[in-house]
């Protein structure tokens, strides 16, 4: 049983400059994800943090917004916030996988995400994971999007752009030179 079980929590994440989360949320089954909500909030202001609430319809458009808020805004990292109980269609698969995929790709490309969007069984696993008091998966995913941050930071400047985007207004086309374009 996962609630036996004792699990290494990493220390926090420590910041000389300020960062700022964008909290990404999906409010479906509300007392859930306002519950990760206050994980979420109580674990950035921990670190001196600085965030911002985006609800959006389902679990589905989580990464959508994540994605817009990457392009259009200047967040240091998000924080992916929703639940998904199994239901009585093969809807549940479609949701948890797509989502969950979606998020990884973003991460992959450069953005510093936590995800904390629950895929369970039934309302009661939700609720011990969402519970303030115990788990709060929402803390969870955002001390993971504050330790990727702290790498990032670690490790370089971040570099703007999502997907195949280029990093500079420079693009630079094989077989042309930069300086010389006849040779």
């Amino acid at each position: 049983m996962a609630g036996a079980e004792k699990h290494y929590i990493m220390p926090r994440a420590e910041f000389d400059k300020p960062v700022k989360l964008a909290i990404v949320m999906s409010p479906y089954y509300k007392d859930i994800a306002d519950n990760m909500l206050a994980g979420a909030v109580a674990e950035i202001e921990a670190v001196g943090g600085t965030y911002e609430v985006v609800e959006v319809p389902g679990a589905l458009e989580i990464p959508t917004a994540i994605g817009i808020a990457e392009r259009m805004s200047n967040f240091d990292g998000y924080v992916a916030l929703g639940c998904v109980i199994r239901g009585e269609t093969t809807h549940y698969e479609t949701v948890c996988n797509d989502s969950s995929r979606a998020i990884q790709l973003l991460g992959l490309q450069g953005l510093c995400i936590g995800n904390g969007i629950l895929t369970v069984e039934n309302r009661p696993q939700a609720e011990v994971r969402a519970d303030p008091k115990d788990q709060n998966k929402g803390g969870g995913a955002a001390a993971a999007a504050l330790h990727l941050v702290a790498l990032s930071r670690k490790w370089g400047a971040q570099r703007k752009g999502v997907g195949f985007m280029p990093a500079s207004e420079e693009i630079k086309i094989a077989g042309e030179l930069k300086d010389n374009p006849t040779a």
